[in-house]
């Protein structure tokens, strides 16, 4: 018998209420309090609430306060903090993990944990090293952070007629080295050309910017004239008002919107991820063009997000999240589809296997990290019974690298006999464990 444990139900291959063996759910969907201390900029929020009801939370207390964490309001904390968590404010504050001091857990023997009462090294391993691998997260303390009153946004489609390949590939070099208060994602996706009947991959370039639109544009023109950015493109809002508009909800939406826990789409989909550290070349970026013009790519998706700033600071080993200095940008694959059947299903999985071998050249090596948020089960899987260190380490040092080791330790300390396991768990140490 397995337990897995749900706080938002957005695990990738669904292994938070999915299993091919007996198993039973621990649903924490009623668990979903959040106090904000506004005078000590903390908050305590309860592993099932979402990232939208946090952000609520936080913004009818202050208008200058946030939490850097998900784009995506429906995210469960319980589980993306575990994760790491990254969004908008990455460059600037780092991760959800980054800025959590205390937590509660239930550990293997029932007991509810602090962090002093679960020790220095249980606290680090669930702040980035998957909390299911070691027992129940009730409850994250945090650090709020400031931010100013006024932000800017903006959104800039460019096409392949629009010099989009030119324009991603200075962007490699730039995102990563502007100012920490400056976040410009690119999203890649196949939509319509501007010639009659055809496709083409879109090329959305969306920009968080922590201050007022007359401090934005020199700040473009100085570090990224290419893309042509004028004030009439940039948006100034609050930064809740900007969590809206990152996610893709309509001008003029209530931000009550953020409350809703249901899911915005139910389609299937196949995701995977890719961290660069040398910039693709324009020839390689072409090649991902023509893939996208694939039968299997429709509902395609690539979404680059950039690295540097505070995130070049934290050590690899700081938290399990080992992916800091060196890193350009994670990539984030998905393919979606609504069409119900394996033969639809397999073709689009097997495009986006196909898109991750091109990739391969590309991206960084040994080990061909991995961001465990984003779970895959295809780059390796445990056994039903026991897992050797060695076989585990197949996935968990691409999630992990140097920092798997430590968890495995931890993990046979405070959870000998692999109580909490799942196809991806940090396995113990203890021969036979988990037979």
């Amino acid at each position: 018998m397995q337990i897995r444990t749900r706080s938002g139900g957005h695990d990738f291959e669904g292994l938070s209420y999915v299993s091919q063996v007996p198993f039973v759910i621990i649903d924490l969907i009623n668990l979903r309090e959040i106090e904000i201390d506004v005078k000590n900029r903390t908050a305590w929020v309860e592993a099932g609430a979402t990232a939208g009801e946090l952000y609520y939370k936080i913004s009818q207390k202050s208008k200058t306060l946030a939490f850097p964490a998900s784009v995506c309001p429906t995210v469960g904390v319980g589980g993306q903090f575990s994760g790491g968590g990254y969004g908008a404010l990455m460059r600037k504050y780092g991760l959800a993990a980054d800025n959590i001091i205390d937590a509660h857990i239930i550990d293997v023997k029932g007991r509810l944990l602090d962090r002093e009462a679960m020790g220095e090294d249980l606290f680090w391993a669930i702040r980035g090293g998957g909390g299911a691998s070691f027992g129940v997260i009730i409850s994250w303390k945090i650090k709020l952070v400031p931010v100013p009153s006024t932000v800017t946004v903006f959104n800039i489609p460019k096409t392949l007629e629009q010099n989009a390949i030119k324009l991603i590939h200075r962007w490699q070099v730039v995102a990563n080295k502007i100012e920490e208060y400056i976040e410009i994602n690119i999203i890649l996706k196949r939509g319509s050309s501007s010639k009659k009947g055809e496709s083409t991959i879109h090329a959305l370039f969306q920009c968080l910017f922590l201050g007022g639109v007359d401090q934005l544009i020199p700040l473009m023109q100085k570090s990224f004239p290419e893309l042509g950015l004028i004030k009439e493109d940039c948006t100034e809002m609050s930064w809740i008002e900007s969590v809206l508009f990152t996610f893709g909800f309509p001008r003029g939406q209530p931000l009550e919107v953020l409350l809703n826990r249901s899911q915005i789409t139910t389609d299937s989909f196949k995701a995977k991820s890719d961290f660069v550290r040398i910039p693709i070349p324009e020839i390689g970026l072409e090649g991902i063009w023509s893939m996208f013009g694939e039968d299997g790519a429709q509902g395609a998706m690539m979404v680059l997000a950039p690295f540097g700033g505070i995130m070049d600071k934290i050590s690899e080993s700081e938290i399990p999240f080992p992916h800091r200095s060196g890193n350009l940008y994670l990539i984030q694959y998905t393919v979606h589809w609504e069409q119900e059947g394996d033969e639809i299903a397999q073709r689009h999985i097997n495009w986006i296997r196909r898109l991750y071998s091109y990739m391969e050249a590309f991206v960084s090596k040994s080990p061909r990290a991995a961001y465990v948020n984003y779970r895959d089960l295809d780059i390796g899987v445990n056994n039903k019974g026991y897992t050797s260190y060695k076989q585990a380490s197949i996935w968990g040092v691409k999630y992990f690298k140097h920092n798997f080791n430590r968890l495995v330790h931890v993990k046979t300390k405070v959870d000998p006999l692999n109580f909490f396991k799942n196809e991806q768990s940090i396995p113990s140490l203890l021969s036979g464990g988990g037979r």
